[in-house]
């Protein structure tokens, strides 16, 4: 990854700013954020830039990583080291059918839709109480309690 990144530094940085800009100095170019989660998800936020040089458009990006960029269209990602807003606003752990640990949109008691799945638990070492919390749902809402229960459910895993 770091190696295409630098190819594409290195792609920005040698062309030619008359090429880019346009008879007005500056362009107009699709600028792509993606924000990459520690649950998977990806936000997109695209935004229109006035680009008067790829340097300038580097520099303002720094942070993250180019992933593709052609004449009209940048991608940048960065990695967010947090929970997905999805998450914060309605994320719940649980457990599926098949004893798989894992978080819905939403109390898994109304919502069949899965945002990110774990490993398959055994249920029968599970205390009786720990089971019905994972069926009623346990609420997601830091970081820190995100990894705290993945922890705590990850000594009932099963193992094959």
């Amino acid at each position: 990854m770091r190696i295409l990144a630098a190819f594409f530094m290195a792609m920005l940085l040698a062309l030619p700013i008359d090429n880019v800009a346009a008879a007005s100095d500056s362009v107009k170019m699709t600028v792509i954020l993606q924000r990459q989660y520690l649950d998977g998800e990806v936000s997109q936020e695209t935004r229109e830039e006035t680009v008067v040089s790829l340097k300038e458009i580097w520099k303002k990006y720094k942070d993250w990583q180019l992933i593709n960029m052609d004449g009209q269209t940048i991608i940048f990602r960065k990695t967010v080291n947090d929970i997905s807003p999805l998450l914060k606003a309605n994320g719940y752990f649980g457990i599926t059918e098949d004893g798989t640990l894992s978080i819905f949109n939403g109390k898994p008691t109304r919502s069949n839709k899965i945002i990110q799945s774990f490993f398959q638990i055994d249920v029968k070492k599970l205390e009786s109480r720990q089971h019905e919390q994972l069926k009623k749902g346990i609420r997601v809402l830091s970081k820190a309690q995100y990894k705290d229960v993945i922890e705590t459910y990850r000594h009932f895993a099963v193992i094959r």
